[in-house]
């Protein structure tokens, strides 16, 4: 559970990053599984509504960006979405009575995981109470160097950026208003979970080192 000192700094910052939540071998449990799927998209060319695949990908050298709602698709995911551990993280923060408004994996492989670019979860959602976060769940170590994950602190209590060119929705901030300048790394050892606020920003550097990092995300 959190301490009273980590929930100040998430109502402050908009983002907390929480080490060792899942144990060893529920690690081990996501990444076997995450193998599987990555053998599994060795079979398709081309996006589907299970794999979002990298530029380059081929069934030789299989290039995994996204698996798609993957708690349709295996059972390891669904219990960690429901976590004992992650439900009372987020209910110290939220509230109870919690839902899930979505859900992926979010993959950067070594060498190639391409980046994020800044936006607010915020920008995706038809809500109007903003009591909505998203926790990632490291599959692996999540450093600067393998692409961690970047936020700028305080942004959740700043404005709703633009997330639109030439009049249609991009998924990423095009404000000229716009600075990340602030922004800093949440890193983690795998088995931590980060945590950002839906108006928080946030994105992400490609993967330039030799490890993977697999994000799973959940949005409560």
């Amino acid at each position: 559970m959190l301490s009273q000192n980590q929930i100040d700094s998430y109502n402050q910052n908009g983002y907390l990053g929480v080490e060792d939540v899942l144990s060893e071998s529920e690690v081990n449990a996501l990444r076997q599984t995450t193998d599987k799927f990555v053998e599994q998209s060795q079979e398709v060319s081309d996006h589907t509504d299970v794999f979002d695949l990298e530029p380059g990908h081929t069934k030789e050298e299989p290039k995994l960006r996204r698996l798609k709602s993957p708690i349709l698709h295996h059972q390891v995911y669904r219990d960690t979405l429901h976590h004992v551990g992650i439900l009372g993280i987020v209910s110290q923060l939220i509230g109870y009575g919690l839902r899930c408004n979505g859900n992926k994996l979010n993959m950067k492989l070594p060498e190639f995981g391409s980046p994020v670019e800044w936006h607010q979860d915020w920008a995706f959602y038809p809500h109007t109470n903003d009591d909505l976060l998203a926790i990632g769940v490291c599959i692996d170590d999540m450093t600067i160097e393998n692409g961690a994950l970047l936020v700028v602190p305080g942004s959740h209590k700043g404005p709703i950026y633009d997330h639109h060119y030439e009049g249609h929705f991009c998924g990423a901030i095009t404000d000229p208003e716009f600075d990340d300048k602030s922004a800093v790394p949440v890193e983690l050892k795998a088995g931590g979970i980060s945590i950002h606020h839906a108006r928080t920003v946030h994105g992400s550097t490609p993967n330039r080192s030799q490890n993977p990092r697999r994000l799973l995300l959940f949005q409560y």
